[in-house]
């Protein structure tokens, strides 16, 4: 058996632990002080690997993001993740951390605590086993604030990215585990229409209906999307209106959409800005934009994933890839050229669902799979 898998599987119960001990603190987005407990856990599960942890933030009011630092004599490799999850405080009490049938559930333990775990453990066979010399320079940067959009992480994600030579992202693999080698761009608009109130009875004329407007605006936008090209619009919320007999003042639509190309951004963004009302009386305003943009099969990607299969193979697996819909904070390393992996993370199901769970026997796999991919990046060739 390879010396890595083995490696790896000796340190099983390990890994299910710091997974289990992770998804057993609630750590809602912006929840400052459950943040900071979750936070405590991970940088001591760090430190024990041997990482010289920092914390870049200097106010100890503000959400937690981690650094994580080990020498070496290769390229420098930046591990992703983040351990804010979607889930309420209380939600454990309804979604308990548990085993059944060979799957360990709870919130946020697939997307991403379990991606940490692998993560920790991978470091810590590959600082055991591979001499100085040939390891990377490895940083682990976990952020607090990815599932609601990385607003202040982004900065420090780009800034990290452009001093490594490959990103690995530790969100959850594909179904049956393959690798992300792309995922499309998000950007989200709000679209605010002012008309001109009426008694719909005795004078619709005089008014102008911001609701009608609305319904002519998305009906364009309909129109204006691509699928074959990956770009999709979804208006997901529509408001608006007091009474059936008022002509609408005021109408609200919250709009997704997600683009596969990089050069489909400006011109999304340009359309928004350009929608107008058919009624000169009614005001149009556009808010939002690109927040993520797409990770691109580029050829850097593709070299990566090119290595990681090597990987797979010496050790008897087949490894996949595929693309997802779906944003991360890979989506911004990749825009940078950097080529970046994703979907290095768990195996199984259910995020941000009542029934998200791993796989228990996959995670040393997994653990294995990232140990030996940092070990290939060591040779000083890569990035060169």
């Amino acid at each position: 058996m390879n010396e890595l898998v083995r490696v790896s599987a000796l340190r099983q119960d390990a890994l299910l632990g710091l997974t289990r001990d992770l998804a057993s603190i609630e750590s809602p987005s912006g929840d400052v002080v459950a943040l900071q407990r979750c936070a405590a856990t991970l940088v001591a599960a760090l430190e024990d690997a041997g990482g010289r942890v920092t914390r870049p933030q200097p106010d100890s009011l503000a959400a937690p993001h981690i650094v994580a630092a080990w020498d070496g004599g290769g390229p420098p490799v930046l591990v992703l993740g983040h351990f804010d999850t979607v889930y309420p405080l209380g939600q454990l009490d309804r979604q308990p951390v548990e085993v059944r049938d060979g799957r360990l559930y709870g919130p946020g333990v697939y997307d991403m605590k379990a991606g940490l775990a692998i993560a920790v453990n991978a470091i810590a066979v590959v600082q055991a086993m591979v001499p100085s010399p040939s390891r990377p320079r490895i940083t682990l940067l976990a952020t607090s604030d990815e599932e609601t959009g990385s607003a202040s992480s982004r900065a420090l994600i780009e800034s990290m990215a452009r001093e490594s030579a490959a990103v690995l992202v530790l969100e959850p693999a594909l179904a049956g585990g393959a690798i992300k080698t792309a995922r499309k761009g998000v950007a989200e608009f709000e679209i605010d229409v002012h008309g001109v109130p009426a008694h719909a009875g005795v004078a619709p004329a005089s008014g102008a209906s911001a609701i009608h407007a609305l319904a002519e605006i998305v009906s364009r936008l309909h129109g204006f999307a691509d699928p074959a090209r990956g770009l999709t619009i979804n208006v997901g919320v529509i408001s608006g209106g007091t009474r059936p007999n008022v002509v609408a003042e005021h109408a609200r639509a919250l709009v997704d959409v997600r683009i596969g190309k990089l050069e489909d951004g400006p011109l999304v963004e340009h359309a928004f800005a350009a929608l107008r009302a058919g009624d000169a009386r009614i005001k149009v305003t556009v808010t939002g934009g690109v927040n993520r943009p797409p990770m691109e099969r580029t050829a850097g990607v593709a070299r990566l994933f090119e290595l990681a299969s090597v990987v797979a193979a010496e050790h008897g697996w087949m490894l996949e890839e595929g693309a997802t819909g779906g944003g991360s904070d890979g989506n911004f390393t990749a825009a940078l050229g950097v080529p970046t992996l994703d979907g290095l993370g768990a195996v199984g199901d259910g995020a941000h669902a009542a029934h998200e769970h791993v796989i228990i026997k996959d995670l040393a796999v997994r653990a294995a799979l990232l140990a030996g991919l940092l070990g290939r990046l060591g040779d000083n060739g890569w990035g060169s």
